[in-house]
């Protein structure tokens, strides 16, 4: 195998999502239509608050960016992995798999922080709504987002930068599906030490900031809600929070699970069911969460689908 700069393997094969042969076609087939309901359930989402008047608000506006995330992160998750289930040989270049990485580490991060901005848009719309208008004007939201995708840049390129730059001289089979920071690091031949060190504080970062900013932000709405006379003013303030709170919950439990813990604690088939939880699953959940769960998005879909 010829040498680069860097590394000596200029190609990696990935293991995939399991090792048993009978099982591989069916789960081309769940996986294949886990993926079209997520294209279609988030391009529908997109489309419909693009189209809908009455869902041209910051909270939908949100929504929209989250939904295009969840489709970005999964296209580069879950096309690769469908290849992988129907060929003798899961190969992808070293190239690719960096390219893999640093995509899937930008959408990753970039819904962490979109969440938190979620949860933040909440906070102000129950207990702030006379400077709603002002706090979430269409110039703030606007920055909140640029904010959410920096941040995800920044992340990606810190990580996947430090990642290419490792010497790979070793066993080139990946433990997972797609190129992730854990499994390359064990593959690589040269001191982890820096990329371990970025780890735990970016990826510290990333999940303890977004968590405890949106634990503050619900505390005060909480606060709030209980503070509303009306029982129908409380049970319409809880179901404006309630699909969020599921969304977050989802997100950052199986994050958590995947890379916070001892590494001796679980083994990598159950990391990889971790895995699929947050690439695969959570991109088709969150639509249906958001469009079942809310008379505005259900209102807007009776009105596009009727013609009216």
């Amino acid at each position: 195998m010829a040498t680069s700069n860097h590394s000596s393997v200029t190609e990696f094969i990935l293991e995939g999502l399991t090792k048993r042969p009978e099982l591989q076609f069916p789960l081309f087939l769940l996986f294949l239509g886990v993926y079209v309901v997520t294209v279609v359930g988030n391009l529908g989402m997109i489309l419909l608050i693009a189209i809908s008047s009455q869902l041209h608000s910051p909270m939908y506006y949100f929504l929209g960016h989250l939904s295009f995330i969840d489709l970005c992160y999964s296209s580069v998750i879950t096309p690769k992995m469908l290849v992988n289930f129907v060929s003798e040989k899961n190969i992808i270049s070293f190239l690719a798999c960096m390219t893999q990485l640093y995509f899937f580490l930008i959408f990753v991060i970039a819904e962490g922080y979109l969440l938190t901005a979620m949860a933040y848009d909440r906070y102000v719309a129950i207990c702030s709504p006379l400077l709603y208008n002002v706090l979430m004007s269409h110039r703030v939201c606007s920055i909140i987002m640029a904010v959410v995708y920096s941040l995800g840049l920044f992340g990606a390129t810190v990580h996947t930068t430090h990642m290419s730059v490792l010497s790979f001289c070793g066993s080139h089979v990946v433990s997972h599906y797609f190129c992730d920071i854990l499994p390359l690091l064990t593959l690589s031949c040269s001191s982890t030490h820096i990329n371990e060190t970025l780890l735990f504080i970016i990826g510290g970062v990333n999940t303890l900031a977004p968590t405890l900013a949106v634990l503050i932000s619900y505390a005060f709405i909480l606060s709030s809600i209980l503070h509303i006379r009306s029982a129908e003013g409380r049970s319409k303030a809880f179901g404006t929070c309630s699909s969020h709170i599921m969304a977050v919950g989802i997100f950052f439990g199986s994050i958590t699970f995947m890379y916070f813990k001892p590494p001796s604690s679980n083994t990598m088939e159950e990391e990889k069911v971790s895995s699929v939880f947050y690439t695969t699953v959570i991109p088709m959940l969150n639509p249906m969460i958001y469009s079942l769960r809310n008379k505005d998005v259900k209102n807007a879909l009776r009105k596009v689908v009727g013609g009216r």
